[in-house]
């Protein structure tokens, strides 16, 4: 628990790294906080692909050097099976070893080729996890959530739209006690508002800008009015390249990016949740987040009543920060947990997938370290994935309804059968599964006990990567590591175990209603109390596996069970929970 493990946190110690850009040129900046100091480090690195063979880049062609890493372009051949991507290609500039790939593919296959991506047989990311994973760095070491100065801005407007409106209030606070609230009465006072902004970033310098919803919204809104304005937005540090930019990602969900500072939005979080609405407003109220006094006004009144109380708006927007703070406190901090772990910038972990966004660059990290081959193209399976078991055994309603939680079934399969990709001759997969459950189980009884540090953000992190193992496996052709045969294996013994669990409560009196390999739900005869239902949640869980624990996770006065995994629980103290589509309404007025 003491000493790192470098195939989790990177073969690299450097602290404070708070951001990372880098470009295809083999340059990189890399900026570290020390307290209230931050320096920029200028540093080469080679750029790197994977590639399963030579046809693209033959040495006679492209003055390919062997193992000379001093060579503008270099090839070093790692141990590995058959078809297995066993070729490093490296090079002093990644643009030319890029075109020099696709020139040759293009040759080979005779038509038109703009990326690597659109190729087989090679495997590449971008410029930053490519240093991230060369390096063995990663993002704050050392430094807890509140190290970094963090900076939040939102922005008010008179439209939803840009083109039709414009910025009359920008309400600005950090995590070192600065607040402030910016003000254009007039539209002829906007630029000086953005100009104000601007300043107030370089003045105050933050490692890392925060809003929620900024990237769909304030963003984009700010952006379009510099340009309305002939304004260069510029959100950067000096040292790195100016403006702002969208990262380059194939989401269509736009995601923007500057060099020196972390942009993070706290709605990516927050739609990882299983809440009811990914609104501000709503989420802060869900999380007792919402500050004393809070002032709520309908969004399409705000311009309105800044004219009559300007006072009443400036409150609101002030409000409207201070909650992104404590949201993000809240939602973020798993993800820069990960981000200590994960060779990946910070800004791409809220919204990066759990297992190909933060499982794989890990393993890859580990077997680039390594020097050993990364595996080739899977063999493809014919027969479908056979899946968990869901079983519905009663409808309608139901009276002294228990919930039993199968704790974390695939995961403990994973670690307790050894089921692992085959692929992974170095073991990086079951290694990161036990060591991230170990340092799971460690943080959370910190947590617990209530001992002082991030222990409950740590916890919710590994836990994240954890659950992503079976996922990963069963992605096939989205994962590196993909492995349908150890998928299938896991579901297999997931549907016996569950059939165990089932049986045993069925054989000791109660009414079973709805399981799957999530848990179990059931209605206990007349007169029960919260203690036998315990009991026996204690005797079943006694008979299961190794490894594989069944737990009390609550109780309702009476469920309606009225399809699978569509239900209302009526709890003891008269709340009332919806869950699955059926009790979602498709539009947006009040349902139930």
């Amino acid at each position: 628990m003491t000493a790192p493990d470098p195939l989790l946190f990177g073969h690299d110690p450097t602290p404070g790294i708070v951001s990372v850009h880098a470009d295809l040129s083999g340059r990189a900046l890399v900026w570290r906080r020390e307290g209230h100091q931050v320096t920029l480090e200028r540093v080469r690195f080679r750029s790197w692909v994977y590639a399963r063979d030579l046809a693209d880049v033959q040495p006679s062609s492209t003055r390919l050097a062997w193992e000379d890493d001093t060579a503008p372009l270099s090839v070093r051949e790692l141990p590995g099976p058959p078809g297995s991507l066993r070729y490093l290609l490296s090079a002093e500039d990644g643009r030319a070893l890029r075109q020099a790939i696709l020139t040759g593919a293009r040759r080979r296959l005779g038509c038109h080729l703009t990326s690597l991506h659109d190729l087989h047989g090679y495997y590449a990311v971008g410029p930053i996890e490519q240093y991230l994973m060369q390096s063995g760095r990663t993002y704050f070491k050392g430094m807890g959530f509140d190290d970094p100065h963090r900076l939040q801005f939102d922005l008010e407007t008179t439209s939803l739209s840009p083109q039709e409106g414009r910025i009359f209030m920008v309400a600005v606070r950090d995590n070192r006690g600065f607040q402030m609230v910016l003000e254009a009465r007039r539209a002829s006072q906007e630029p000086d508002l953005i100009g104000d902004l601007l300043g107030i970033i370089r003045e105050r310098d933050p490692d890392i800008l925060e809003n929620h919803n900024i990237m769909a919204f304030d963003l984009p809104f700010l952006m379009e009015r510099a340009t309305v304005h002939g304004l260069n937005l510029n959100l950067g540090r000096p040292g790195g390249p100016p403006g702002i930019w969208r990262v380059q990602d194939g989401r269509s969900s736009p995601h923007w990016a500057c060099a020196g500072r972390e942009i993070v939005d706290t709605i990516d979080a927050v739609r990882r949740l299983d809440l009811p609405s990914a609104s501000l407003k709503v989420v802060s109220r869900l999380f007792g987040i919402a500050p004393e006094g809070r002032v709520y006004i309908e969004g399409a009144q705000v311009a309105e009543t800044y004219r009559t109380d300007p006072a009443t708006v400036r409150r609101y927007a002030l409000q409207d920060v201070e909650e992104v703070e404590a949201l993000a406190r809240r939602v973020l901090a798993p993800s820069f947990a990960l981000a200590r772990m994960a060779p990946r910038p910070y800004h791409r972990l809220p919204y990066a997938g759990t297992a190909t966004g933060m499982l794989e660059p890990m393993m890859v990290r580990a077997y680039l370290q390594a020097e050993h081959a990364l595996p080739g193209e899977p063999v493809r399976e014919s027969a479908p994935h056979q899946g968990g078991a869901v079983h519905l055994y009663a409808q309608g309603v139901l009276p002294r309804v228990v919930k039993a939680d199968i704790a974390s079934m695939y995961p403990s399969l994973i670690r307790e059968e050894r089921i692992g990709p085959s692929c992974d001759s170095l073991g990086v997969f079951l290694h990161l599964m036990d060591h991230l459950t170990a340092l799971r189980l460690h943080h959370k009884a910190a947590a617990k006990k209530g001992e002082p540090g991030e222990h409950d953000a740590m916890q919710r992190a590994m836990k994240i990567v954890v659950n992503s193992g079976y996922g990963y496996l069963g992605a096939e052709r989205l994962a590196l590591f993909q492995d349908r045969a150890a998928a299938d294996r896991i579901t297999r013994r997931g549907r016996e175990v569950l059939h165990q669990a089932i049986q045993a409560l069925g054989e000791r009196g109660v009414t079973l209603i709805e399981a799957d390999t999530d848990g179990v739900f059931f209605s206990t005869p007349d007169g029960w109390t919260e203690e036998d239902e315990r009991r026996l949640i204690a005797e079943v869980d006694a008979l299961l596996p190794t490894g594989i624990s069944l737990e009390f996770d609550g109780r309702a006065q009476a469920m309606l069970s009225h399809e699978i995994k569509n239900y209302a629980l009526l709890r003891y103290d008269g709340r009332l929970e919806l869950r699955g589509a059926a009790f979602e309404s498709s539009r947006t007025e009040a349902y139930g």
